[in-house]
Formats: C-alpha cells, sequence, structure tokens
C-alpha cells in the first residue's frame, strides 16, 4: 500500500512541476500582452524596439508553456494506462527551464525581436537590430526546448506500441477495420496521446530541420537554403505544435467528465475515424498560413483551405457532442474543475469559426495580415485549451489535497470568461477594421479596441491570478498533509 502511495506522489509531484511551470509562463505572458495592447491603443509610450521583444515572448512563451502544461495532464493520464519514463518527463521539464532562460536572454538582454516566427532570412539579416549572439541564443533556446518535446513524445510513443504493438493499434485502426470488437478498442486517452505522438514527432522534426539551418545561416550567412521550404518548415512545426495543445488537454475532458458523471466516454467507430481524419489532416492544413504565397503549388493551397474546413469537424463535433451527451442527466455535480473543463468545449467550438473563415482563400487575402488571426487564436487557445488546462488544475487540487473552492474562484471563473470573450471580440473587431497585426504603433481610428481589449487582459490576468492562488493553496495544503496518506485522497 505504502508503495503505490509513493508511486501516486511521485507522478503527481512531476505533473504539479509541469502545470506550475506553465501555469506562472502563461499568467506572465498576459502581463506582457496587455502592455503590447496599451501601447497599440496609445494609452503606453513603448519604443518599437520594445514592442517587438514582447511579442516575441508572448508569443514563444505562451505556446511554449500551455504546451508544456497541456503534456503533464496528457503524461497525468496516459501514465494510468502505460508505463512511461519519469526520468524523460523530467529531462523534459529540464531542457524546457534551460532553453527558456536561453530566449529571455536572448530577447531582454541582446534585443532579439523575430517573433515567434523566426523567419528565414531574419535572424541573421536583422538591420541591426540584433546582433548574432541574441540570434544564437533565441534558437538555440528554441532547439533545446523541441529535443525536449520530443524525448516526451518519443518515450510516449514507445510505451503505447509497447503496450498496444503499434501507433496504428494505438489510434484504433484494427477497431475500425472490423479486425477487433468496438468493446476492446483503445481509450479514449490513448487515442488521443497516440494522435499527438505521431502530429509532434513530425512537426518538432520539421522544426528542428528549420532551427538548425538558421543557426548554421547565422554562424555563416555564406550558407543559404531555399525561403520558401524554411517558410513551410516554420509553419509545420509552429502550427502542427500549437494546435496539440489542444488534443492533448481535450484528454482531461475525456477522463474528468467521465470521472464526474460516472459514465464511460466510449471510443466508438465515428469517435476512432475522428481522430484517424484528425492526425492526416493536422500534418497538412498548416498551408493555410500560405495562402498569400503566390509561388506555392497551386494544389497545396487548395488542400489547405479545405482541409482546414475538414479539420475543425471531426474531433470537435464528436468531443463537443459527447460532452453534452455525457453530461445530460447524470446529475453532475458542478465545481470549478468540471466548469471549466466543460466551458472549454464553448470556447473550442466558437474559436474554429472564424479560424473556419480565415482558411478562404479569398478572405484570408484579405484578412490574414489583420488582428482577425489572433482574435481566432486567443478565442480558441485561452477559451478553448487553457480552459481545459486551468480545469484539470482544480480537478488535481480537489482530489490530491482538502483545500476548498471559495466565492473568488467563483468570480474567477466568471471574469476569465468574460475576459477572453472581450479580448478575442476586440480583435476580431480590429481585424474588420483592417488594422494589421504585429504593428507596434496603431492610427487612431485603431486604437479604441486596443483599449478595450487591454481592459478585458486585465481582467482575464486578474481571474488567472486567483486561479494560480488557488493552485498555491493546493500546494500547501498539499505538502502539510503528505505525511497523512490516509487523511487525503490521491488522484
Amino acid at each position: 500500500m505504502s508503495a503505490v502511495i509513493s508511486e501516486k506522489k511521485s507522478r503527481n509531484n512531476l505533473v504539479v512541476s509541469y502545470l506550475t511551470v506553465g501555469g506562472i509562463i502563461i499568467l506572465a505572458m498576459m502581463v506582457f500582452g496587455v502592455l503590447m495592447l496599451l501601447a497599440q491603443g496609445g494609452s503606453l509610450n513603448l519604443s518599437p524596439a520594445a514592442f517587438y521583444q514582447f511579442l516575441t515572448i508572448h508569443g514563444t512563451g505562451m505556446v511554449g508553456a500551455a504546451a508544456l502544461a497541456a503534456a503533464g495532464v496528457m503524461w497525468y493520464f496516459l501514465s494510468k494506462y502505460v508505463e512511461l519514463s519519469k526520468k524523460i518527463a523530467q529531462v523534459n521539464l529540464a531542457l524546457f527551464l534551460i532553453g527558456v532562460v536561453m530566449v529571455i536572454i536572448g530577447v531582454f538582454s541582446f534585443e532579439y525581436a523575430s517573433a515567434w516566427t523566426f523567419l528565414y532570412p531574419l535572424p541573421a539579416i536583422s538591420a541591426n537590430a540584433w546582433g548574432v549572439t541574441g540570434a544564437l541564443l533565441y534558437l538555440f533556446g528554441m532547439l533545446i526546448l523541441g529535443i525536449g518535446f520530443l524525448l516526451f513524445y518519443l518515450d510516449t510513443g514507445r510505451a503505447i506500441i509497447k503496450k498496444y504493438g503499434s501507433l496504428a493499434k494505438g489510434l484504433g485502426w484494427d477497431v475500425i477495420s472490423g479486425k477487433k470488437a468496438e468493446k476492446d478498442a483503445p481509450s479514449s486517452t490513448i487515442v488521443a496521446s497516440t494522435m499527438v505522438t505521431i502530429v509532434n514527432i513530425t512537426a518538432l522534426t520539421a522544426g528542428a530541420i528549420v532551427l538548425i539551418m538558421n543557426i548554421i545561416n547565422v554562424i555563416n550567412p555564406a550558407f543559404t537554403f531555399d525561403p520558401l521550404l524554411a517558410k513551410n518548415l516554420t509553419f509545420a512545426f509552429g502550427h502542427i505544435f500549437a494546435n496539440s495543445i489542444i488534443y492533448m488537454a481535450v484528454i482531461a475532458v475525456y477522463e474528468i467528465l467521465s470521472k464526474y458523471t460516472n459514465r464511460p466516454w466510449k471510443a466508438n467507430k465515428p469517435f476512432l475515424i475522428a481522430w484517424t481524419m484528425s492526425t492526416a489532416f493536422t500534418l497538412v492544413i498548416y498551408t493555410h498560413h500560405m495562402l498569400m504565397d503566390s509561388v506555392m503549388p497551386k494544389w497545396m493551397l487548395i488542400m489547405g483551405q479545405v482541409l482546414s474546413y475538414a479539420n475543425g469537424l471531426p474531433v470537435l463535433v464528436i468531443t463537443a457532442y459527447g460532452a453534452l451527451m455525457i453530461v445530460y442527466k447524470s446529475g453532475i455535480k458542478w465545481d470549478m474543475g468540471s466548469g471549466l473543463i466543460f466551458l472549454s468545449m464553448f470556447g473550442w467550438v466558437v474559436g474554429v469559426v472564424p479560424a473556419i473563415v480565415d482558411a478562404t482563400i479569398v478572405v484570408n487575402h484579405v484578412m490574414h495580415n489583420t488582428k482577425w488571426v489572433p482574435g481566432h487564436f486567443h478565442m480558441y487557445m485561452a477559451l478553448g485549451a487553457c480552459a481545459m488546462i486551468f480545469g484539470f488544475m482544480y480537478y488535481l487540487a480537489k482530489e490530491d489535497s482538502n483545500v476548498e473552492e471559495q466565492i473568488f474562484d467563483k468570480i474567477a471563473f466568471l471574469g476569465y470568461t468574460l475576459g477572453i470573450l472581450g479580448l478575442s471580440g476586440s480583435f476580431l473587431v480590429s481585424g474588420a477594421l483592417s488594422t494589421p497585426r504585429r504593428w507596434a504603433t496603431h492610427f487612431p481610428e485603431w486604437m479604441a479596441p486596443a483599449n478595450f481589449g487591454a481592459a478585458a487582459g486585465v481582467l482575464t490576468a486578474l481571474s488567472l491570478t486567483m486561479f494560480v492562488v488557488h493552485f498555491i493553496r493546493y500546494l500547501s495544503n498539499r505538502n502539510k498533509v503528505e505525511m497523512s496518506p490516509e487523511s487525503k485522497k490521491l488522484a
């Protein structure tokens, strides 16, 4: 019994570290986001150089931190089905922290400011905005981050193959083909984890290739490569990796709602087919970021538009409908964990709509370089993926300690929801006004939505602070009761 308790403590400690680091960085990145909006709204005097440094750290840090936290969610539940390596997960966390430090030094000490896209040849040719040292610190930091995550997903792939025989069986292909009955299908956690493993190994490999080529170019400018290839590799990496966050975090939806309603989330054939479709589509739909590149092969642009439509439907529809059905007449007792998890379904559904609109070629040519894009992304990520992550944090706190929710948590729930709706809405309105994204300064006609977005961002950040305070209370309470296993309910 004591060995089981010790193992659970060890597993939970690792996941708590992922969530703590991820949560703190997400909150810090929100602050940078608010400062940028205030500068664009004319309410804060921020130099263009500082703005682009903030833009670089905000985009890089927010996606990286959310990915780390979501990986913690995935590892927590997946470890109940397969044998994962704690050492690999610890190495990933260590490399993440090393990479973050290098990126921070590169951005703030050496003024590196290419945005997260680091599009070739910008790292090496910056018009003296930054030097070689800043570029190398950022690029090597990103490479180290990527290596950590790559090791993480190689380990999840190894564990799934060891248990199920292949990644195809992890996706339930033997059930889809009729070789196995639906009752023998892998769990929803295994299916989602297999999908994420496949797409992220692909994405991180593409990212490593383009980062290494950029590093060589910075060190030796005589080494050059095709800019179109570089852009394809960059967005194949960035778009797939960012998308995978919600596919990792959605595991919390499957597991937590099943537990709260005491109803299993069945992996039937439609569910398995939907995840297989998303696996294939996620790998290729990054091309909707290339719709303005006339030199791209036309068939790839058409594919990017059509499959971007298709990708938003299979898993989303199956999951959203499944969430409604599993909750319907279940007698579920709502709390912060289940509430945030259910809210994430709304954020995911609503956030996908402007993304599908932007994926239309004729619309994309007008809207893609406007604030319409961060409008959809903030809705999708903050009210979708991040709501799943914060919901899991509340769930873990309830399962792993006796800390109780307070009225401030419920106020924060409302504030977070309204804040993200206001922030995302301000971006979408700005996009409709043709306000360009990634501009440090705005014309007076563009400033009102930016200031409104900044106010909404403050509300969001304050609400998230309450989430973090609750998690800190959990950490303190958990440490106090660790010596009395009988007095707490372990996850």
